[in-house]
């Protein structure tokens, strides 16, 4: 469905500090870093598309992480939501939502919500009943 998500962020260096650590808790591949452009992407293994990119906006103007918007990452175990989810506050990010069931959304759905350090908000989900 996706070719790709493109999230904008004010300081590439200290979103790469945040992101990196995050992708590799996710299970995700680095695809490019290019500092020059400022941005980077990550994968799943051995994937091409859909791919997660981070850069400075392209029209060089402020980010604004905009309200309403969110990011949400699968993780096929209830223990990768939690895994992930403290690596992200581990690495700066601050909670929008602590790992647990949401029955709300499903039966099994399982999410952690946080954001990075500069507000964009991200969720990592699993579906499966674990």
């Amino acid at each position: 469905m996706f070719s790709h998500i493109f999230m904008g962020v004010s300081d590439f260096e200290r979103a790469f500090g945040f992101y990196q650590p995050v992708m590799t808790a996710l299970g995700l591949d680095l695809r490019f870093k290019e500092t020059s452009k400022p941005w980077a992407a990550w994968h799943r293994p051995g994937g091409k598309r859909p791919f997660f990119v981070i850069s400075s906006p392209f029209n060089e103007q402020a980010h604004d992480p905009g309200n309403g918007q969110m990011t949400a990452f699968m993780a096929m175990t209830r223990e990768r939501v939690r895994s992930v989810y403290a690596v992200a506050i581990a690495a700066g990010g601050t909670s929008e939502g602590m790992p647990g069931l949401r029955p709300e959304y499903h039966q099994n759905y399982y999410g952690a919500y946080f954001r990075d350090p500069d507000g964009n908000k991200l969720a990592v989900a699993c579906h499966n009943e674990e």
